[in-house]
């Protein structure tokens, strides 16, 4: 009877939970598999399909280029992000005056909610007004329109990943400092230099954070969404337009929930499945390089 009574007890106390799982993730999911063979526009009845949606995805050249921006996206956002992460990490624990300070400025644009962050870099990158261009005149360079030009739209939405490495630079200062002393200081006896050093012996020893930031950067740029909707709307000619923004425009601005959701799955299946292949190479590397295993 205890038992009965502790088990009734506890499904009471997370009976709301489970509710909510169930009816904000589990039935969604499970109507958005089902959707995903109809065809369904919000107000008739579903329309079973079959594999059509499927087969319209291969031949769709919108998405091929949406899967494509998004590529290219998260490979240069992660590749920067990494980077400027490491650099600024390997800066502030360097023994400076007012560390503590800048590591806080570091850590404060990743407490800014992203649309806000989106609205004002739209005015630090406006072609006539922006700061950015401002500064360029400045100094007698004119400015390109970062966000109108489709040759520097997406280059622009990845240079402003850089401004939310904050909670990066917090992983890698903590790696930083689980580096053995004794390590640095024979690579400084065998007269290995701060560079040699830093190649050699600190950058292997962080690889499990390196790995880890950068599966989580993979994923999270995969999945981007809020900076190309606010700041360029996918333009100019889809030169940002991104998987997550074409499922969006399917759902809600075309009507198309059935190929929305076909889109959102393929999305899913292919983040797994890169995330799979990056997870095994990092096991490998982070093994073969730091004697761990992730």
């Amino acid at each position: 009877m205890t038992r009965r009574s502790d088990l009734a007890a506890g499904l009471a106390w997370t009976g709301p939970f489970w509710i909510g799982f169930a009816l904000f993730t589990v039935i969604p999911v499970v109507l958005s598999i089902a959707y995903g063979f109809t065809q369904y526009d919000l107000i008739e009845a579903p329309l079973p399909v079959g594999l059509d949606n499927y087969r319209e995805v291969a031949r769709d050249a919108v998405f091929w280029r949406a899967l494509a921006n998004t590529g290219l996206f998260a490979f240069a956002s992660v590749a920067l992000n990494t980077v400027v992460a490491l650099g600024l990490a390997a800066l502030l624990e360097q023994k400076l005056r007012g560390r503590e300070f800048v590591r806080a400025l570091v850590f404060a644009p990743t407490l800014v909610p992203i649309s806000a962050v989106a609205v004002g870099w739209l005015w630090l990158l406006h072609r006539d007004d922006g700061l950015v261009n401002a500064g360029l005149a400045a100094v007698g360079v004119q400015g390109p329109d970062w966000l109108g030009d489709a040759r520097w739209a997406l280059a622009s939405l990845v240079f402003m990943s850089a401004w939310v490495v904050g909670a990066q630079v917090v992983v890698y200062t903590a790696a930083l400092r689980d580096v053995p002393k004794s390590l640095l200081e024979a690579a400084a006896i065998d007269g290995a230099g701060p560079l040699s050093r830093f190649v050699r012996v600190t950058l292997p020893t962080i690889s499990p954070a390196i790995a880890f930031n950068t599966i989580v950067s993979a994923i999270w740029a995969l999945q981007v969404f809020a900076l190309p909707l606010i700041m360029t709307r996918g333009g100019p000619q889809n030169s940002t337009l991104v998987v997550s923004m074409y499922v969006y425009q399917n759902a809600f601005q075309y009507g198309r929930m059935g190929y929305a959701s076909t889109l959102a799955w393929i999305q899913f299946a292919l983040t797994c499945a890169l995330t799979l292949v990056a997870v095994r190479i990092a096991r490998t590397r982070v093994t073969s390089r730091a004697g761990a295993g992730l």
